[in-house]
């Protein structure tokens, strides 16, 4: 066996030995797609279901809470300097406060399991900004994520083959399409904030 050979077994060998801390961290940096190649995994007999689940629930719930300390104490200075790219003036900042805080379970029930719209990350650092409690925090995404992850697995498992079905540039360009209409959609929508009374 040659050199090549015996460096390509090796690292196969490390994968298979390593493939739920791979899994995990995979997650923990971009959940969804990992979350379906779980699924996909599973179905090939890679992986089994409930490891897979399970480590799939961890890393995502502390994805979640690095984005609600991120938002608790860094994003405010952040939203002040940026936030003119999605039309966030800090006159404005107080109006979104108040929204967020009469209406936070809602947004973060339906950010967990709709992935924000486009906006998930967003969402979750502004629960830390806003000083959501932890613990109602914790709690939603927490159960939210029992529910995500086996949808997504679930997906995975028995529609992971359809993925290969859409050409690359197709989704390249659905990915950009949602990018823009999420930064236009949020203009709108603060600049509705602004020209309110709330």
């Amino acid at each position: 066996m040659d050199t090549v050979s015996q460096i390509a077994m090796q690292v196969l060998a490390f994968i298979d030995a390593s493939k739920y801390v791979l899994l995990w961290l995979g997650c923990y940096f971009e959940g969804t797609i990992v979350m379906l190649t779980g699924g996909v995994l599973v179905q090939l007999h890679q992986l089994d279901f409930w490891p897979t689940y399970f480590v799939l629930l961890s890393a995502d719930f502390f994805a979640d809470m690095t984005w609600y300390y991120i938002g608790y104490f860094g994003a405010r200075p952040m939203m002040v300097r940026w936030g003119w790219l999605v039309g966030v003036s800090p006159e404005i900042l107080p109006k979104i406060e108040r929204r967020f805080h009469t209406y936070h379970t809602w947004i973060l029930v339906i950010s967990k399991l709709t992935m924000g719209l486009g906006l998930a990350v967003g969402t979750l650092m502004t629960a830390g900004m806003l000083r959501v409690p932890v613990a109602r925090y914790a709690a939603i995404n927490f159960f939210g994520g029992i529910v995500w992850v086996f949808l997504l697995c679930g997906i995975g498992f028995y529609f992971g083959n359809v993925l290969e079905l859409i050409p690359p540039k197709l989704q390249l360009a659905s990915v950009i399409a949602i990018l823009i209409l999420s930064i236009f959609g949020l203009r709108l929508l603060t600049q509705r904030l602004a020209e309110s009374d709330w």
